[in-house]
């Protein structure tokens, strides 16, 4: 199926590894040109050079950048711009689910999650909109996480943020769709990749997480980042016209819930 993402500019926050990386990779492979993002500069070089190899240079742009800082999300996506004429579709894959677990948090543990999570992906939505509006079949998608749609093990604050974030992705949906501009968002389940959370927690105790996958993930086994990927492209594409504001659950099966 061809996804006529072809010449189409992504910018990808988060992209220097794991799933953003794979979502990187993905666009190059439609033939995208793509704008990766990330806070460690070596990382981000690596990768950089690593897409490159499939796409050549002049197809990736790498800019250093901190998702929680408006000024250097305004400063990137100005770049971007100015490297490839436009962005069409951006990607917020913002965000991290270290948390202190339980309920005796204090006020920090709530503004960290929320600060890393909700603010960080906002902010580059909202920056985003007047470089999306205007171009045909513009797209924002936002990562999230299926502790934003059910109470599983996942730390209160994380899964607060992650609920925040698709009931804003729903509520920034019906603002841009006047505007041409369709709004979704990825729900990924258990993702193991290197450097991952799920790689410290097999580290920690992999009899008792692998029996954990075995039990509660219908497909038993976890996720790649290459199957957010390929959801996160699906959903950027002209194949996907007609959806926004929709939730795509990527997670073998695990969530119970209808809605």
């Amino acid at each position: 199926m061809d996804l006529e993402l072809a010449d189409r500019v992504a910018f990808i926050a988060g992209s220097s590894r794991g799933i953003g990386r794979a979502v990187a990779r993905a666009f190059v492979s439609e033939g995208a040109k793509v704008v990766i993002t990330g806070r460690d500069a070596d990382s981000l070089l690596e990768a950089k050079s690593s897409l490159s190899e499939a796409s050549g240079p002049s197809a990736v742009h790498a800019i250093r950048c901190d998702m929680t800082e408006p000024g250097e999300i305004r400063s990137a996506l100005s770049e971007a711009t100015a490297t490839f004429g436009g962005i069409d579709a951006v990607v917020a894959n913002v965000g991290s689910g270290t948390a202190r677990g339980g309920w005796e948090l204090d006020s920090e543990d709530w503004q960290s999650s929320l600060s890393v999570n909700l603010h960080g992906s906002m902010a580059l939505a909202s920056e985003a909109m007047p470089h999306l509006i205007g171009r045909d079949g513009a797209t924002v998608t936002f990562i999230s996480s299926i502790a934003g749609i059910e109470a599983i093990d996942a730390p209160l604050p994380y899964g607060a943020a992650k609920a925040a974030i698709q009931s804003a992705m729903k509520s920034l949906s019906r603002l841009a769709g006047a505007e041409g501009v369709r709004v979704n968002a990825v729900a990924p389940g258990n993702v193991l990749f290197p450097g991952g959370t799920w790689e410290q927690k097999l580290a920690d105790g992999r009899e008792f997480f692998e029996n954990y996958i075995e039990t509660e993930v219908p497909l038993r086994r976890f996720g790649r980042p290459e199957d957010i990927a390929d959801a996160v492209v699906f959903l950027a594409s002209r194949r996907a016209s007609f959806i926004t504001g929709a939730c795509l659950v990527v997670d073998g099966g695990q969530t119970r819930s209808f809605a």
